[in-house]
């Protein structure tokens, strides 16, 4: 079994849906792993990560929509509110979402269906820049 890691940065535009399906899988066809399974693993509290349609654009719109509607950007709902009235909310839409992925590798490229791509979700209001994890085991 071989093994590859490295950490990626990726700078946002504030919150939403940011695609980063070609980086990864830049990275992925250039290790010397044809089948096996990549781990993506985002390092912040304040982010996470999914898999979701990266055909239409509503798509991202509605899912940015929908979580802004679900948990409100309203200090006084909240007792953490040191960071702005952004941090809190953030925190939840983290937790209610994914902070690291599980996508098979074969034949050398990312398991992934027609439509899917891999979105860091920005969930702070200024650009930040995150940090994820990949992690590559296989044969």
């Amino acid at each position: 079994m071989k093994q590859a890691q490295d950490t990626i940065t990726v700078g946002t535009r504030g919150q939403g849906l940011h695609e980063v399906t070609a980086e990864i899988a830049d990275w992925v066809s250039r290790q010397d792993i044809g089948t096996g399974l990549l781990t993506v693993f985002c390092r912040h509290t304040s982010a996470s990560l999914t898999i979701q349609e990266n055909a239409d654009a509503d798509v991202r719109r509605d899912l940015e929509a929908f979580f802004k509607r679900l948990v409100k950007e309203d200090p006084s709902l909240y007792r953490h509110t040191t960071e702005g009235p952004d941090d809190m909310p953030a925190h939840i839409r983290s937790a209610l979402t994914d902070v690291s992925l599980a996508i098979p590798v074969s034949g050398g490229r990312l398991g992934l269906g027609t439509w899917q791509g891999i979105y860091l979700f920005e969930h702070r209001t200024r650009p930040q820049e995150r940090r994820l994890i990949l992690h590559l085991a296989g044969d």
